[in-house]
């Protein structure tokens, strides 16, 4: 489009030139009474029509891999925002949970407890678990040891004893995932913590 411009201006513009002239004044005849001011400029002993033309913005087309990142950082952030809620949840109940056992007497009581706390969990989040993905669920597993400092397994082992964390552990492998799993807020997960603090600051 720019060349084409330009183009037609040489075509046409010497001929519209006024010797000893500063300007000219071209009118466009199919827009009425709008005209174009051409300024005679001198540069290197030579005198030409100029016209300031809008700056154009000249972009990279993006590649295929770029294009490949940002729909996988952009999957990040659904994924995070979908499960984040849940780890926040987690810690408030892990630190409810923790002050309660310390006023209750007695195992037995402490297991009876758990043990109905586990079905009003159940009852309250399992139809929100179960429509998680894999996905969304390894990264609910590593925010619950950002939120807890405490990895899904070592919670279950404390609260439901090691047969269980052991089988929850065999379950979870089945499915690509791990309950031993650390948050690595500098390594591995700096994308996930990335997010997190956009999240935590209003720009997500």
């Amino acid at each position: 489009m720019l060349k084409w411009i330009l183009n037609i201006a040489l075509l046409f513009l010497p001929a519209l030139s006024l010797g000893g002239q500063d300007t000219v004044m071209h009118k466009i005849d199919s827009v009425r009474d709008r005209f174009f001011i051409l300024e005679n400029v001198t540069r290197d002993g030579e005198t030409m029509p100029e016209i300031e033309l809008d700056e154009i913005n000249v972009v990279k087309k993006v590649g295929l891999k770029e294009r490949f990142r940002w729909w996988r950082y952009q999957r990040l952030v659904h994924n995070v925002k979908k499960v984040y809620p849940y780890a926040l949840v987690v810690r408030e109940k892990f630190t409810e949970i923790n002050d309660t056992l310390q006023q209750i007497e007695g195992e037995k009581a402490r297991k009876q407890f758990l043990k109905d706390l586990e079905t009003d969990l159940f009852g309250e989040y399992e139809d929100d678990i179960r429509h998680m993905t894999i996905t969304q669920g390894r990264i609910l597993i590593k925010l619950i040891d950002r939120e807890t400092r405490n990895t899904s397994y070592d919670i279950i082992r404390d609260y439901r004893g090691s047969l269980s964390a052991f089988f929850w552990q065999g379950i979870a492998r089945i499915f690509g995932s791990n309950l031993k799993s650390e948050y690595e807020p500098e390594g591995k997960d700096y994308l996930i913590e990335k997010v997190i603090y956009e999240i935590e600051h209003g720009r997500l």
